[in-house]
């Protein structure tokens, strides 16, 4: 009989194809199951259905930008861990849980793995 393993969930913001597609294969490298929102009111609508155990989110999005949607989502779900990814300097972020500066790599994405969902850390 085979056990049933929950798999970590992330969902990642951003708006650029190719930003989408190279993070959601670390993720996916990573073991986890990935859901992608290329806009701040589908990760609104994904955050609530799917429950991410980590939302990463580029701040440069069309619409309501990525400072404004990390505040809604930490107001909405103060448990939630958050990780930023931007092309801009890192000072520039709003305080959250992990900082991926683009460009992103395999180890940026496993660090915040590590420190940001305890159970992805055990398995």
């Amino acid at each position: 009989m085979t056990e049933l393993i929950d798999r970590v969930r992330i969902l990642i913001v951003d708006d650029s194809e190719d930003q989408q597609l190279l993070l959601r294969r670390y993720f996916e490298r990573a073991g986890c199951d990935v859901v992608v929102a290329g806009t701040a009111l589908d990760a609104i609508d994904f955050h609530r259905e799917h429950n991410p155990d980590l939302t990463v989110i580029d701040l440069v999005l069309p619409g309501i930008d990525g400072w404004d949607l990390a505040d809604r989502l930490s107001t909405s779900a103060p448990m939630s861990k958050i990780a930023i990814t931007s092309v801009l300097s890192v000072d520039l972020y709003p305080p959250q849980h992990a900082a991926l500066p683009k460009p992103v790599t395999g180890a940026h994405v496993r660090a915040a793995l590590q420190a940001n969902v305890p159970r992805w850390a055990a398995a």
